[in-house]
């Protein structure tokens, strides 16, 4: 799977009306979705790498997708074919964390990934990628403090 399904799957769920998401605020809902599928499910959501830039967690795949958005929202892919692709478990996940994570603007969530030791230990390492056993750790923890 790719971070390009789960983005438009969360793309779908946003509603129409009050769809406010932008390619920042995306960027950190798949950042959650992949985290705590890492610590759910011990394995990822999707393959791609999730970076550490300046404005928090991106899949740069992602971003170069929706970029020409800038900063105004993003609007559902109406052609995109989800068939067989998200399990039952993984379409819940996604549900859960759009509605938790997805009443947040793109600028809170990035603040907030910016106070979260994966990225803070990308950042402060210089390394590039986000380390999915750091996401992994990390998000585990956040389920036991729940």
């Amino acid at each position: 799977m790719k971070a390009r399904d789960v983005a438009e799957y969360l793309l779908q769920l946003s509603d129409t009306e009050t769809n406010d998401i932008t390619n920042l605020k995306l960027q950190k809902l798949v950042y959650y979705a992949q985290g705590f599928h890492l610590a759910m499910y011990d394995k990822p959501l999707f393959a791609d790498p999730i970076e550490a830039w300046q404005y928090g967690p991106v899949v740069s795949e992602l971003y170069h997708a929706y970029k020409q958005n800038g900063s105004q929202i993003i609007t559902p892919t109406n052609s995109y074919e989800f068939s067989d692709k998200f399990t039952k478990e993984q379409e819940e996940l996604l549900s859960e964390v759009n509605e938790v994570y997805g009443q947040f603007s793109g600028m809170k969530l990035m603040n907030m990934t910016h106070e979260e030791r994966p990225w803070i230990e990308a950042i402060e390492t210089k390394a590039q990628q986000i380390n999915p056993y750091t996401m992994q750790s990390y998000f585990k923890e956040q389920l036991i403090e729940e």
